[in-house]
């Protein structure tokens, strides 16, 4: 609706009590309520979502399109389009993004790092958003 891109499907979840070890590369959607040790990255051409859930702890890097934090991140997040950080998201480590959300309550152990240096980065306060 007025210019927005429809999110892909999420075909793949990782549940609540569920550990993963190693490389995790998805296509479309993935969400994650367990726990990953090691990188999660989006592969593949096309849009892409990865929605780590307030249940979730990922220690690794993490990579995709449009990243959706409410859990934990130990580790660099990268997000080609839209980085949403929820309430409750804890994350240790760099921060790169096109364009950043970030909800009052999270917090970032890192530096923020815009893709577009150069630019002034798209930056929206959750607080100031009428509801």
């Amino acid at each position: 609706m007025f210019g927005k891109k429809k999110q892909p499907p999420i075909r793949s979840l990782i549940g609540e009590g569920t550990r993963i070890e190693g490389t995790l590369a998805f296509g479309e959607g993935l969400r994650i309520d367990g726990e990953v040790v090691g990188d999660v990255v989006a592969s593949g051409e096309g849009p892409n979502v990865l929605v780590i859930s307030e249940k979730a702890t990922v220690r690794g890097k993490v990579k995709a399109g449009h990243v959706i934090i409410n859990g934990n991140v130990i580790g660099p997040v990268h997000s080609d389009e839209l980085l949403e950080i929820q309430p409750k998201a804890r994350i240790v480590g760099d921060v790169s993004y096109q364009a950043l959300e970030m909800h009052q309550g999270a917090t970032i152990q890192g530096e923020l790092l815009p893709l577009r240096a150069e630019e002034r980065p798209a930056l929206t306060l959750a607080a100031t958003k009428a509801a």
